[in-house]
């Protein structure tokens, strides 16, 4: 991991006793970051800020949000308003009297009438090496590129979709096991670090922004779970990082005699020995490492998967259960 600051500039201006903070987040990968600053003795961290409790999964059970639940246990105010764009919401947040607001996957845009009330601005940990890959998906966008270093970006908010002008980025190199899930948890680990380490030089004006440059950002969208069907013209690389970009959620997928078979485990395959006309998305052969699949260019190598209404399994144990599976064409 590598630290990147934006342009420093000295000042005398003295730093405060306290730093009076807003948290807004919501999912259990920024809870590192509540906890920094929480942790950190020169920031009072005076209300989070969480969107209201919804029903979720299938029994449509009320579930707390993680950063809910931590700031609960840290016995800090936990606000939930339904919007920030009506005046009694602002007033209330403007009661907290905050210096900063510090945003880490909220979830929702914040409207002018927030981004002017703190002293320091609304500061935005954004997980990907602004300009690229701008919008709710960074990490997603990041993976699918196959873009090989990342970071976190320390951002200043402003009105536009993550085109505030940047404070301080850090690096990380991706690792190929690397998923959408367990990058995004090193990442805001990463961005907890580096808040905290830019946050005395913000607040005494030692650091001034730098713009973004608008001609080279990239953009992701909202991930659908169509994302995750297999798209077999693709070539075995592409499919394996679709894999590991929508980890968890929705994973990849295909169908299979009318029912939905997860892939689990993949690996591309290419090299001398490899026919060039393999139909995409037809399963060729399996040996000892497990079940081959056409796929754009080369082969798909299917190590773990799992059939609609049954358990996951290793290829061989699958080809057990269905010794029809080879030669099938699948999606």
């Amino acid at each position: 991991m590598s630290t990147h600051f934006a342009n420093e500039s000295p000042s005398s201006a003295p730093l405060p006793n306290s730093l009076r903070a807003v948290f807004m987040g919501t999912p259990d990968f920024v809870v590192p970051v509540l906890d920094a600053l929480a942790g950190d003795s020169d920031v009072q961290v005076v209300a989070a800020y969480v969107p209201p409790d919804r029903p979720r999964g299938r029994g449509r059970t009320v579930q707390v949000a993680p950063v809910k639940q931590r700031a609960i246990e840290l016995q800090m105010p936990v606000i939930q308003p339904p919007t920030l764009r009506n005046p009694d919401a602002v007033a209330e947040l403007a009661a907290f009297a905050p210096d900063v607001i510090v945003v880490a996957a909220y979830g929702r845009i914040l409207p002018p009438d927030v981004l002017r009330l703190p002293r320091l601005g609304c500061l935005n940990l954004h997980p990907s090496l602004l300009p690229k890959h701008r919008g709710p998906s960074p990490v997603v966008g990041t993976i699918l590129s196959g873009d090989v270093v990342t970071g976190v970006t320390l951002m200043l908010l402003d009105e536009g979709m993550d085109t505030g002008p940047i404070i301080a980025q850090s690096r990380r190199d991706i690792g190929p096991e690397d998923d959408a899930q367990s990058l995004t948890t090193a990442l805001f680990d990463d961005g907890a670090r580096l808040l905290l380490e830019c946050l005395p030089d913000w607040a005494q004006g030692r650091i001034d922004p730098t713009p973004q440059d608008a001609g080279a950002a990239t953009y992701t969208r909202k991930v659908e779970r169509a994302d995750g069907a297999a798209r077999w013209d693709a070539t075995a690389a592409e499919l394996c990082r679709q894999l590991r970009a929508y980890s968890p959620w929705p994973g990849l997928y295909t169908s299979w005699d009318g029912k939905e078979l997860k892939l689990l485990g993949v690996d591309a395959v290419s090299g001398a020995g490899i026919k060039d006309d393999v139909e995409p998305g037809k399963v060729i052969s399996a040996d000892g490492t497990g079940i081959l699949v056409g796929a754009g260019d080369g082969l798909l190598n299917v190590r773990r998967l799992q059939l609609e209404g049954r358990r996951p399994s290793d290829a061989a144990d699958f080809l057990r259960g269905y010794p029809d599976f080879i030669g099938a064409r699948l999606g």
